[in-house]
């Protein structure tokens, strides 16, 4: 097969989804993530439809996914008393099928590493030369090489995409949002609940835990990597907040922030590099990054096997099928919807989980959205692997990338 050799940047979900389809089609495969261990934790994603079931059913992870899953628990929304305005159901936030973004992530390096594909952890690319044979690639701390292909799966802060295409403010547009992630003390198990002023929001308790915040702001400057710097932009965001607010911020640890933002490109591949999930199309928190980057590793595998590695080809029948896919995370901000700036946008919020025959018209949309692709049946050389088999054969990989070191066999394949 030509081209037969990809390194993949990112280890979250669509990177370990490319990696074990392409694998398990014959493919070279090394995945390289910036961070030292695969990362834990993270908000619940989740799964809409027949299409998505599909593709977890098709990766043999189905099963797997369902033994992990969290959702199912209705949200309270509450005024400043505590008092219960309306009811966010458990399936409009958790889908058909939710579990923790950490959950999922371990259970695709799992399959992956058992059809083959290799980890290196604690690096991250530096630059990328196209050549007349392939991609040469140097990074942070491996030994340069060159690999045939190059895919960006490393989210939508991608630096694959800024060597490949140009800086990200050419293609990542902010939507007027931030929100964070946090930790917190036991002490504030209990119902989910969620609490809104104009342009604030806090969600905490619940079975997930930690606290969830979206607020409104223009672009703010602060050091993505330090949780100190992040919880400081937090703090001033939340100032004379009612509620537990103030008790919650003040309580809150292992802060991580970003901003609510849209990718937005006409054309996912650049010569040999090619992107897939939030790299290509992301829409924070828009309820559909994790579907549409299982959906596309799988077509993505596919069509590069249909091809015989024939890239341009492949690429151009992944754009071609996925354009119209993506685009609902063209539509759409999910912080105006979680954090309305107004006290008449929080009420009208309200209404439409008070008045179900609302909540059954969005839900629709979503669902439609969801299944909106045909879902080509490639040929496989082999039956799907068992995650619960993948899980106790590549056991030793995992205390490898617990500590940081290359899984399943060293160096990157050159």
């Amino acid at each position: 097969m030509k081209n037969s050799n990809i390194l993949i940047s990112g280890a979250s979900i669509g990177g370990p989804a490319l990696a074990y389809w392409l694998a398990r089609r014959g493919f070279n495969v090394t995945v390289v993530e910036k961070s030292p261990v695969l990362r834990p934790g993270g908000q619940a994603v989740d799964f809409k439809g027949e299409t998505h079931r599909l593709v977890l059913e098709r990766t043999g992870i189905l099963r797997e996914v369902s033994r992990h899953q969290t959702g199912g628990t209705d949200q309270q929304i509450v005024d400043a008393a505590g008092r219960e305005l309306a009811v966010i159901p458990g399936s409009f936030t958790g889908g058909d099928l939710e579990i923790g973004r950490g959950d999922l992530s371990r259970i695709l390096y799992d399959v992956s590493v058992a059809a083959g594909a290799r980890y290196v952890f604690g690096d991250s690319i530096t630059s990328l030369t196209e050549t007349e044979g392939g991609v040469h690639v140097t990074f942070e701390r491996s030994t340069p090489r060159t690999y045939d292909l190059v895919v960006g799966a490393d989210g939508i802060h991608s630096n694959v995409r800024r060597l490949a295409f140009g800086p990200e403010s050419d293609y990542v547009t902010h939507l007027g949002h931030y929100y964070a992630l946090a930790d917190l003390p036991q002490r504030f198990d209990g119902p989910a609940q969620m609490y809104n002023e104009p342009g604030r929001m806090i969600a905490s308790g619940g079975p997930k835990a930690g606290a969830l915040f979206v607020f409104a702001s223009g672009e703010l400057s602060f050091d993505r990597h330090s949780a100190e710097d992040m919880k400081r932009v937090l703090v001033e965001a939340y100032r004379g907040i009612g509620w537990r607010g103030a008790e919650i911020v003040a309580a809150a640890g292992d802060v991580y922030l970003d901003s609510i933002s849209q990718v937005r490109l006409d054309h996912y591949a650049r010569g040999r590099v090619v992107l897939i999930g939030d790299a290509a199309y992301g829409n924070t928190l828009g309820g559909f990054g994790t579907g549409l980057a299982m959906v596309a590793a799988y077509m993505l595998a596919g069509e590069l096997a249909a091809a015989g590695g024939e890239y341009r080809a492949a690429y151009q029948a992944y754009e071609d099928a996925f354009l119209g896919y993506a685009k609902i995370a063209r539509t759409g901000n999910a912080g105006t919807f979680l954090a309305p700036t107004t006290r008449r946008g929080i009420r009208m919020r309200n209404w439409i989980f008070k008045y179900r025959f609302l909540l059954r018209a969005m839900t629709k949309i979503g669902d439609r959205a969801a299944t909106d692709i045909e879902l080509k049946d490639y040929p496989s050389p082999e039956p799907p692997l068992d995650s619960r088999s993948a899980s106790a054969i590549t056991s030793s990989t995992k205390s490898a990338a617990s500590r940081g070191r290359t899984a399943a066999g060293g160096p990157p394949r050159q």
